[in-house]
């Protein structure tokens, strides 16, 4: 199934001047409470690069794996500087999966990711939207498509059996990615969830809103696949 999104019509400069005026509010808000609280700086407060973002995202994960968290930005006063008003440094597209929450396996806290979460982890109209609105307006410097191994959602696209209610939905949003890998040598049910990866990221890349901030070098987007077994994320693509 393909899903369409509707492609907005601005300009570069009517771009940024909406988004810095509403990120502008929100750095104001949470400044006004680091100054009662004095907790520790959102990152994206500090105008990082995506290329920093992603080695943040990377690099939290890698403690994961090696059990070695640190669980920052938890704390009360965490608590109430974001709750004023939010600046994550990255977003993700991730499978709805009890298994992969993004602030742990990422190591992030309170008001770090900006996460929309889905079975299959695709990028519908409303998600596409939401990672546009975390970009655009909170400032997010990356956003990382997130699929994982023995992802039941890929699998039961393979399959191809009939199911109730929506869920078939959500499957066919899956199916071109199954069909693109299938000749691929190596394990098929792996090859399936990175294709999906990688065609959740071109959808999102045809975004207006977010291929202008790519050109701007604003944002980068990239995919990540979850090893259940280690906790580990490899890069796709």
């Amino acid at each position: 199934m393909s899903i369409q999104h509707p492609q907005i019509n601005l300009s570069r400069r009517s771009l940024f001047k909406f988004g810095a005026g509403a990120i502008g509010t929100g750095v104001l808000t949470a400044g006004l409470s680091s100054n009662l609280l004095a907790p520790e700086k959102a990152l994206a407060e500090d105008d990082i690069t995506p290329d920093k973002a992603l080695q943040e995202l990377l690099d939290g994960n890698e403690r994961f794996a090696k059990r070695k968290r640190r669980n920052p930005d938890q704390s009360y006063s965490r608590l109430v500087e974001v709750a004023k008003g939010q600046k994550p440094f990255a977003s993700i597209l991730g499978c709805a999966d009890s298994r992969v929450p993004s602030e742990i396996v990422f190591d992030q806290g309170l008001g770090d990711l900006f996460v929309c979460r889905i079975a299959g982890n695709i990028a519908t109209t409303q998600q596409i939207g939401s990672l546009e609105f975390g970009s655009l307006v909170l400032g997010s410097k990356v956003i990382m498509v997130v699929g994982h191994e023995r992802c039941g959602a890929v699998q039961a696209a393979m399959k191809g059996d009939p199911v109730p209610g929506q869920i078939g939905s959500l499957l066919e949003a899956i199916k071109p990615s199954v069909e693109s890998s299938k000749d691929k040598s190596g394990d098929k049910l792996e090859n399936a969830c990175k294709a999906n990866i990688l065609a959740q990221i071109k959808k999102l890349k045809s975004s207006t809103v977010l291929s202008e901030l790519i050109k701007a070098e604003k944002l980068k987007i990239v995919g990540g696949y979850y090893d259940l077994d280690t906790g580990a994320i490899t890069i796709v693509g």
